[in-house]
């Protein structure tokens, strides 16, 4: 079961790519900015593989980290930031990836934290990118145990003053066996909102609001909302 909204203030995303967090829970994540709480997205690498067109190589990361600022504004986030030495495509739950994002732990303090599976979904192998399962190995590693540990990269205590801190709850995104879901009717507007911000991403499909809704009224149905509804999924797990 969830915590209470009213135990949460400080939330931390991490994921692999821009995009990865608007696709899997950008409606969820605006009913928690809605409900004030401070929502602090990590992106792993700014996905230069990604795109459908003729861009330069080089010109993509620049591109791609606007482009998640401005979904992240639709949904009520303003902190975004970047991990600096990891490439789209070759990423690997490290010791240096895992550093970085405990790093970002004890920063945030987060009560809650969002982030990729690191189980293959066999049903929907879309959702498991080997970066997803990467980014969301190292984070679960960051989130326990070494967040918490002041033995665990004991440089971000001794020389950033960086104290530990336990992560009360996470959530997991694509998910095989993801139970928990949100009801984003409400917020669905502002999820559109995000994706379509990705233009290198999501500009060469069709009817991107169809899809989302189909996605999103699959999701619903399996939960057991009415027909008219949209949700979005989630393990979720006390760590």
């Amino acid at each position: 079961m969830a915590l209470d909204d009213s135990l949460v203030s400080r939330v931390l995303a991490v994921a692999a790519h821009p995009d990865d967090i608007d696709f899997g829970a950008s409606g969820t994540v605006a009913t928690w900015t809605d409900a004030g709480h401070q929502v602090t997205y990590l992106l792993c690498t700014r996905g230069d593989q990604g795109g459908f067109d003729d861009t330069p190589r080089e010109q993509m990361p620049a591109i791609r980290e606007a482009e998640q600022r401005a979904a992240a504004k639709a949904v009520g986030v303003t902190d975004v930031r970047f991990l600096d030495g990891f490439r789209d495509g070759w990423l690997e739950p490290t010791h240096e990836l895992q550093r970085e994002i405990v790093r970002v732990i004890r920063q945030v303090r987060p009560q809650r934290m969002l982030i990729q599976s690191p189980e293959r979904h066999w049903d929907r192998i879309g959702a498991s990118h080997p970066d997803h399962l990467a980014a969301g190995e190292a984070a679960i590693r960051a989130i326990y145990p070494a967040a918490r540990n002041p033995f665990s990269y004991p440089e971000l205590l001794a020389d950033e003053g960086l104290e530990p801190w336990a992560v009360p709850e996470t959530w997991i995104m694509a998910h095989p066996g993801a139970a928990h879901a949100v009801d984003v009717t409400d917020t669905f507007p502002r999820k559109l909102e995000a994706l379509r911000a990705h233009r290198s991403q999501t500009s060469h499909v069709d009817d991107l609001e169809g899809m989302l809704r189909t996605w999103g009224r699959r999701t619903a149905d399996a939960a057991g909302l009415d027909a008219d509804r949209l949700a979005e999924v989630f393990k979720v797990i006390a760590t």
